[in-house]
């Protein structure tokens, strides 16, 4: 039995959008980046949360009543919880009639996540499928992360991570050698521009995507094409030009959506972009041709 484990908030079966074939996807809780249009707010602190759903409550009060800490307050209607008095006891979980209450976050071991994805081995066999570590950032967890690469691949199971590749070159280095397929998030090619929107520049990232490339790593881009950031053709060229230099030549653009955005209520946080219009597939076909005139595999 491996005891090690990890904060883990989704483990979603059947996806075929992060790797090639039929997938199963682990997400890691915690990152070092506060992307401005994060759709897994739920993801970014690497602590069990508790979230409340307003649509639901009935205001019977029963959890302020309950709360042994008096963690949980109400003002004009709406429920709050002081973090800093909650100590996660699930009690509010417990107790509301109508679960307005719910815990975003496990911590699971490698025999309990192992247990789960390979349910469905199958299947990997069948499509060409396989595992996705995902987040938040899995790195923010990595010595757990290559102890579960490691289990996959004694199952002959293809291992892919999608990453920031925002950690020490050490750790960087170390991750890889259990990876078949790198799924790196690029944000965006300018330093500064970078930490605006993330909240960290993209030094340390891009020094780590050489890395990878020097090891002969399979790698994806896949760049989150977001209004106002760096959805321009002007910022198409410029990734062109970074990717290019670097020696990655598949790309993914992600166009901006708007389907996290229920989670910031639920975690009672602000939400910056909130009025800021999605984007769909057919908006990035020519930001789509500058990387296919750059000689790059490019998808939506």
């Amino acid at each position: 039995m491996n005891s090690k484990k990890a904060l883990i908030f989704n483990i979603q079966k059947f996806s075929i959008h992060d790797g090639p074939g039929i997938r199963t996807i682990v997400f890691f809780k915690g990152c070092p980046l506060r992307c401005l249009w994060c759709s897994n707010p739920e993801s970014q602190k690497n602590d069990i949360e508790i979230t409340w759903d307003a649509s639901k409550c009935i205001s019977c009060k029963q959890c302020i009543k309950t709360c042994p800490q008096g963690a949980i307050y109400e003002k004009n209607g709406i429920k709050a919880i002081n973090k800093n008095r909650c100590i996660i006891c699930k009690r509010c979980t417990e107790i509301c009639p109508k679960k307005a209450f719910d815990t975003e976050g496990e911590y699971k071991t490698i025999d309990e996540v192992m247990s789960e994805v390979l349910k469905d081995i199958d299947f990997y066999e069948e499509s060409g499928g396989g595992v996705t570590l995902s987040g938040g950032e899995v790195l923010y967890q990595a010595d757990f992360a290559i102890e579960l690469l490691k289990e996959l691949n004694k199952y002959g199971i293809h291992r892919a991570a999608e990453t920031t590749g925002f950690t020490s070159h050490d750790i960087f280095k170390k991750f890889i050698e259990n990876v078949d397929l790198l799924l790196f998030d690029m944000k965006h090619y300018d330093t500064q521009k970078h930490e605006q929107g993330t909240g960290v520049n993209n030094d340390l990232i891009i020094e780590n995507m050489k890395a990878a490339v020097d090891r002969g790593k399979d790698i994806i881009a896949r760049i989150p094409v977001i209004p106002n950031f760096n959805n321009s053709l002007r910022d198409a060229e410029k990734f062109s030009d970074l990717l290019n230099k670097i020696g990655i030549k598949k790309v993914n653009l992600l166009p901006f959506h708007q389907f996290g955005q229920k989670k910031y209520k639920l975690l009672q946080r602000e939400y910056k972009m909130e009025n800021v219009p999605q984007l769909h597939p057919e908006d990035l076909t020519d930001y789509k041709k500058v990387f296919i005139n750059n000689g790059f595999d490019c998808k939506i």
